[in-house]
């Protein structure tokens, strides 16, 4: 039912009861539909010294083609990356240039901050945005429209994080369920095994 409520919603260009949770401590995202969770995808959130801000947010805008104008990498004269996690105004080698980094379906919530498509490592290693996988990211997208509210919470997790987010995460794919949301959810709507679990 939940589908078919998105579905009619999209159709007519509305999303009434649609919200988003972000729980950094889980490292997971939910849609919510009537503040029933829908779908669920893990994440990667702001790393220390980045963190991604927690509070409660509205959708302040969606590109699909939406690229950064803070962070890339860096190439040489033929193409070759010199520095992967470089900044825009970090010194450019001559013959070389920046190359903004992607962030596909972006649904910016807070100041430069905001949901995309992006690499999922497996522990929080953006600086700010919360990235999720394309599919996922093409769902939430598809679902939310400027003004949805946003809830972002929890703790990022300490450490080097990969250990304790890889546990996390791998306890979690065993019937998916979370406390606050009663029963496990419908497997459908579970999110991909990890990657390093392919």
């Amino acid at each position: 039912m939940p589908i078919l409520l998105l579905m009619l919603a999209r159709v007519f260009g509305q999303n009434p009861g649609t919200s988003v949770e972000i729980d950094l401590e889980e490292q997971t995202a939910y849609l919510l539909q009537n503040s029933r969770p829908i779908l669920a995808t893990p994440i990667s959130s702001g790393r220390y010294g980045h963190l991604t801000e927690r509070g409660a947010f509205k959708i302040l805008e969606k590109e699909r083609s939406h690229y950064s104008s803070m962070y890339g990498k860096i190439v040489d004269s033929r193409g070759n990356t010199i520095v992967a996690d470089a900044d825009a105004d970090m010194r450019v080698p001559p013959g070389g240039k920046f190359i903004p980094a992607p962030m596909h379906y972006f649904m910016r919530f807070t100041g430069a901050d905001g949901m995309h498509a992006g690499y999922l490592p497996g522990y929080p290693a953006s600086h700010g945005c919360v990235r999720m996988h394309q599919e996922y990211a093409i769902e939430f997208f598809n679902s939310v429209s400027v003004g949805t509210p946003v809830t972002v919470f929890g703790r990022t997790p300490v450490g080097r994080y990969s250990e304790q987010s890889r546990s996390t995460m791998l306890r979690r794919r065993n019937g998916f369920a979370d406390p606050r949301f009663g029963p496990p959810f419908d497997p459908r709507f579970a999110p991909p095994a990890p990657f390093w679990w392919r």
